[in-house]
């Protein structure tokens, strides 16, 4: 499975350049699947919904299902936070998964990084960033892209790929 993240501090444009990112692979006829990392508590349900009050009731997971989309919600009820592995182990097949967050991981990343941040790189500490995507010219010794230059990073990203599911599924298209 080929992945790819998506690292940088809060308001530097992760999920601007993560959401573009997953547009051009998947305009590129690729599957493409995403995890996004958060580190606050999460919650894609409302109270008064039916899902919600059978959570509450102490169900594990929930499966709520529409005719366009399903989702599974998981408790942790106390258990520890899965980790990337075991996330990515949930996923269907798929050409790329791009991360959001998950700064610690050891996946290549792509660092999105701001002129005006007040922060140091995480490069400077991360031997796992292999590109950076930033509104000036870092000093780093890999690929540097305008965080703009969506094609070329989607371009930079493709190249890192081992041989594509896609290959494997393009009968079945």
């Amino acid at each position: 499975m080929n992945v790819i993240g998506i690292v940088g501090w809060k308001n530097s444009g992760k999920t601007t350049l993560a959401s573009a990112l997953i547009r051009e692979l998947s305009s590129r006829g690729l599957r493409v699947n995403s995890i996004k990392h958060a580190h606050h508590g999460v919650d894609i349900d409302q109270p008064g919904t039916d899902s919600y009050q059978h959570r509450e009731a102490g169900a594990q997971e929930v499966i709520l299902a529409g005719g366009q989309r399903f989702a599974i919600m998981h408790e942790l009820r106390g258990a520890a936070e899965p980790t990337m592995d075991e996330l990515l182990a949930r996923f269907g097949p798929c050409d790329w998964v791009v991360v959001e967050g998950f700064k610690s991981h050891s996946h290549p990343k792509i660092e999105v990084h701001r002129r005006a941040s007040e922060r140091a790189p995480l490069f400077l500490q991360d031997d796992n960033v292999i590109a950076v995507a930033a509104d000036y010219a870092p000093d780093f010794s890999g690929p540097v892209f305008d965080a703009d230059d969506v094609p070329g990073i989607a371009d930079f990203v493709l190249g890192l790929a081992e041989p594509l599911a896609s290959e494997q599924h393009m009968g079945d298209v």
